[in-house]
């Protein structure tokens, strides 16, 4: 304990500046977003389809831009980048308080999934994976309880004000939230952590002893293994909060019942996401990799066939304890493998695929709902994904960690 006060002591300034930019991006994350799905709906008169529908084009979108903007962490200090994602997320809530047509509706989603699902969490896992080497998975998982807060309280906060506020006047908050944030972040990044440059001799190594380029990733057996990793926590978590009011409507629950089970998620995923970070930094991502989806597996199936919130609240920590894993494990084995040289670049290809995913699940569950197929039944077949995604990139992992050792 007292070592992990020390490091946290003499690196709070960067842990910090991580852990405001995952936070900030719980304002473009479908959790969020999710909880005026509603009332989108209904001011739009969309139906579940065409809600999930202009959702995924307006998050392909923000996917398909992502591939290159993310590479500019590779060439901007965190300092700059950071602040003006933290500013155009702002824009965008301004946005979402204004939009009166469908397109405007879509140029806003857009915008809030490029510069908050997208670019924050990407620029944040990026700095924290070069910052830190000895103790990136660590510095990971600190950075990762921002969005952890933001998941357990923004939703059940922003629910409970819809009771009193307008849904509308509540984006102007959010905005208001970005701006003091921004500022925020400059403070704490008035000096940045060494390396402050871009020099060859500080970055570190992959697979063979080498840097990896983003082309050589992809030519690589490693990538293919993980796709259906890298893409499932994106498209069914997402799905599955994106829809929240469905599912709590087809298992007789209240909404804000279903919410207030959130925090245990969020809480699980926190114990979770510090563990794993404690078991990067002594045995490698590629130790772990794989066996980290297995309670994400057992958690949809759960959830799917629960009659009641307790078994319910099981099912979320189960989840919980996958996707704090997940977060840590999987920005960790990036930096492990490929190096950290194009970092930024290979990092803004596997954010692209999960913001892909992200824009594929609430798509593809909407078109299911409305062809009869609800939430709860659909949780079987995500949980079997979940299954065969954790051998496939166990078996990937394993093989990268030969290279590592070669």
């Amino acid at each position: 304990m007292r070592q992990q006060i020390e490091f946290f002591r003499r690196n709070a300034p960067w842990l910090m500046a991580g852990f405001l930019l995952t936070f900030a991006s719980s304002f473009g994350q479908t959790f969020f977003i999710a909880i005026f799905a509603g009332d989108i709906r209904g001011e739009y008169g969309l139906s579940h389809a065409g809600w999930g529908g202009v959702y995924a084009l307006a998050t392909m979108t923000s996917a398909a831009v992502m591939v290159f903007a993310g590479g500019l962490t590779d060439s901007f200090r965190v300092r700059l980048v950071g602040s003006a994602v933290l500013l155009g997320l702002a824009a965008a809530a301004v946005m979402m308080s204004l939009a009166s047509a469908v397109w405007a509706l879509g140029l806003t989603i857009f915008l809030l999934r490029f510069t908050g699902q997208g670019m924050m969490g990407h620029t944040a896992t990026v700095a924290m994976a070069r910052w830190f080497v000895a103790t990136r998975g660590r510095a990971i998982a600190f950075a990762g309880l921002g969005v952890a807060l933001g998941e357990a309280a923004l939703p059940i906060l922003f629910v409970a004000l819809k009771g009193w506020i307008g849904w509308r006047t509540l984006w102007l908050v959010a905005s208001v939230t970005l701006l003091v944030l921004t500022a925020v972040l400059l403070a704490l990044l008035r000096r940045e952590r060494t390396p402050q440059s871009f020099a060859e001799e500080t970055r570190s190594a992959g697979m063979l002893g080498r840097t990896w380029g983003r082309k050589d990733a992809v030519r690589h057996r490693l990538f293919w293994l993980m796709l259906p990793a890298i893409l499932g926590p994106g498209a069914w978590n997402t799905a599955f909060f994106f829809h929240q009011v469905h599912f709590a409507e087809v298992k007789g629950w209240a909404h804000i019942d279903l919410v207030a089970l959130f925090p245990v998620y969020t809480a699980t995923g926190v114990g979770s996401m510090l563990a794993a970070g404690w078991l990067v930094d002594r045995l490698g991502s590629t130790r772990i990799t794989g066996l980290h989806l297995l309670p994400m597996a057992a958690g949809y199936g759960l959830i799917g066939v629960a009659q009641g919130l307790p078994f319910a609240a099981l099912g979320f920590v189960l989840m919980g304890l996958a996707n704090g894993a997940q977060s840590t494990v999987g920005a960790s084995l990036w930096a492990e493998v490929y190096g950290t040289a194009n970092l930024g670049r290979i990092r803004a290809m596997i954010g692209a695929i999960m913001v892909l995913g992200s824009a594929i699940g609430p798509g593809l569950c909407g078109w299911l709902i409305d062809r009869g197929i609800p939430m709860p039944d659909q949780a079987l077949g995500i949980a079997a994904y979940f299954a065969v995604a954790a051998v496939m990139a166990a078996i990937g992992s394993r093989g990268a960690r030969g290279l590592l050792r070669g």
